[in-house]
């Protein structure tokens, strides 16, 4: 009985030499399409074209060409059914024991900042997943491979002639196909929703679904995760949005900072330094010479840095390396390195440096998933522009032009911390931190203890309260510690108490009306 393979694929690297041994090794006869069969022709190969197989030309420029009986059917047929295989004899239906296919490249296609919706739309293959998907349903009886990579080992498990190992196999490899096609539909839905969102019903269209569909490819094997007795995979395109230019490989933790570091510094738009631990900032300033931005932030905590994460939004020149190559740090990021400040950076060889992608976001990026008991949670990234438009001034007094900015400085970092979170800044610096205590007040002690700690005299600073301040004394430390002014969401029951705290004390206060807890 003659046996029959159908390749049909867009990357077409190391199918000649597959082709070639399922000819000559395994004497299978090739269906093939299009450009796959004028390669496999080209190359000497035997082939007999879908169309004349089914008897039934490409349509519609090539939008119609595999989906035929000829095809599904001897894709389908159980070879364990009687009744099955009278029917495909009955319709002249050959079976198909092998198919090779992978997709049009829709992902890498609309990863162009110029492409046309015309051209992502016909990018996306009907046939191609239609086969596999036909193929892995009947993996009892048929091979699919829709990777390259796994050539090899379909002719290895071939060659050992071992039914059990290649059934093993067949399993594996129909899985794989599932994933695939799983993940290729996610890209096409998710472009979709991009699409969308510029459309007039774009909140309609870009709701969030009622079936939450998550597919990563595996990126990495971790070493461990948060602690060394758990393991850890990364999934995803994490490293698509950056380059390593040294230093060992990433840990789960390094994974989180980041993150964590990368939307802290996409904040900033003016020469920025941004020091990380644990996710939370531990200093931050911006000021127009980069090493003075250095300087003011690691001022904030000098005990912090040690071992933490330090990002900036401008090249990353040799002045500024030096500044920071004398603490160790185990990530240091930036959008470019000076070849002046890789050579500073070289002589510490664990260092990781990592060049920051300037890649649009993404949907993964724009909503945050985590796991709880049974389940996930999603949501919108915190990431909504800052309307200070809509800031509203709750005190007699107005604050200082100075004062404003400032307060919106802090607001911007205070985002980023984890809550309960206080931030003292002054310009746009900051003095104190105080994240993720269970009281206010005690955050914002911690706050005042840590300006005092790095010498910073906190007179004339402002204070950010990520959420409201729900009672007059977390205004009031913070006046006895020297703030002139503060910004927090408001909304407190006691919010009349706390104004007239802040007005008792000559203070500035704003309300956003919008608080950024984060958990």
């Amino acid at each position: 009985m003659q046996k029959l393979a159908l390749l049909s694929v867009s990357d077409k690297t190391g199918l000649v030499p597959f082709a070639e041994a399922l000819v000559n090794r395994h004497q299978f006869q090739l269906l093939s399409t299009g450009g796959t069969a004028r390669l496999l022709v080209e190359n000497g190969l035997p082939v007999t074209e879908v169309g004349d197989h089914t008897g039934f030309p490409e349509i519609m420029e090539g939008r119609v060409k595999t989906l035929h009986p000829k095809v599904h059917g001897g894709l389908l047929c159980r070879r364990d059914k009687s009744e099955h295989l009278d029917q495909a004899k009955a319709h002249g239906i050959d079976l198909i024991d092998l198919v090779v296919v992978n997709l049009y490249p829709f992902e890498e296609t609309v990863s162009r900042p110029d492409v046309r919706f015309e051209e992502a739309i016909e990018n996306i293959d009907i046939g191609g997943p239609s086969m596999l998907r036909s193929a892995a349903k009947n993996h009892a009886a048929v091979s699919v491979v829709c990777d390259p990579s796994d050539y090899d080992r379909v002719l290895a498990a071939m060659d050992g002639g071992n039914e059990d190992v290649l059934s093993d196999l067949r399993r594996d490899l129909a899985l794989k196909v599932f994933q695939r096609t799983s993940s290729y539909d996610k890209a096409i839905s998710e472009y979709l929703v991009r699409e969308a969102a510029d459309q007039p019903d774009a909140e309609l269209l870009t709701g969030f679904p009622d079936e939450l569909t998550l597919s990563y490819a595996r990126a990495a094997d971790l070493r461990y995760g948060e602690n060394p007795h758990q393991r850890a995979t990364l999934y995803g395109t994490f490293f698509e949005q950056f380059e390593q230019l040294q230093g060992k490989a990433l840990s789960y933790n390094n994974i989180l900072d980041i993150t964590s570091a990368v939307y802290l510094i996409g904040e900033f738009e003016k020469p920025t330094v941004a020091i990380l631990k644990h996710t939370n900032p531990c200093g931050l300033a911006s000021a127009p010479d980069q090493v003075d931005a250095w300087k003011m932030a690691f001022e904030t905590d000098k005990q912090a840095p040690f071992g933490g994460i330090i990002v900036v939004n401008q090249t990353l020149g040799g002045d500024l390396a030096r500044e920071i190559a004398g603490i160790f740090s185990e990530v240091i990021i930036a959008p470019c390195f000076t070849d002046e400040a890789r050579d500073v950076f070289a002589r510490k060889k664990n260092l990781r440096l990592m060049v920051s992608g300037q890649r649009g976001l993404g949907p993964e990026n724009l909503r945050e998933v985590r796991s709880v008991l049974g389940g996930v949670l999603c949501q919108d990234r915190d990431s909504a522009p800052i309307q200070t438009g809509d800031f509203k001034v709750v005190t007699k007094r107005e604050p200082t032009e100075e004062e404003w900015a400032s307060l919106i400085f802090g607001w911007r970092v205070g985002r980023h911390v984890k809550s309960n979170a206080i931030v003292y800044t002054k310009g746009e610096r900051t003095l104190g931190i105080g994240a993720g205590q269970m009281s206010r007040v005690d955050s914002s002690r911690i706050a005042v203890w840590k300006a005092g700690e790095a010498g910073l005299g906190l007179q004339g600073s402002t204070v950010a309260s990520e959420a409201l301040f729900p009672f007059a004394d977390g205004l009031v430390a913070a006046a006895e510690a020297g703030a002139t002014a503060a910004i927090q969401p408001g909304g407190s029951v006691r919010d009349e108490e706390v104004i007239a705290a802040a007005d008792e004390r000559g203070m500035a206060m704003v309300f956003t009306g919008v608080r950024h807890f984060r958990h």
